[in-house]
């Protein structure tokens, strides 16, 4: 069974027991947080499909761990006219485990 959810404005395929990065959720370490913009659920063959969501369906996930992504360097540069700019960022994440699947 394995089900499309809308995880803080991506979309997901999730299975039971899968780990997965998000983005940064507002929820603390060992919490677990209701999903219930559930796009599709593919139960052994038979699948539904909402309209954008579906009715009742929803993702139970439980918050391991808030950590940050690897470093990604901006480095602009405009030859012959001394602009150099370098910007650096970091992404937070969250890494959660999918709970419960209901649909």
């Amino acid at each position: 069974m394995y089900a499309i959810v809308e995880i803080a404005g991506q979309q997901f395929k999730v299975e039971k027991d899968k780990k997965l990065f998000v983005h940064r959720l507002d929820a603390a370490e060992g919490d677990s947080v209701d999903f219930d913009q559930v796009l599709l659920v593919d139960n052994d063959g038979k699948v539904e499909v909402g309209t954008p969501v579906l009715e009742g369906a929803k993702v139970t996930v439980k918050v391991l761990e808030h950590l940050k992504g690897d470093k990604v360097l901006v480095f602009k540069k405009k030859r012959r006219k001394g602009y150099k700019k370098l910007n650096g960022h970091r992404q937070q994440f969250t890494k959660v485990q999918i709970e419960n699947i209901v649909g």
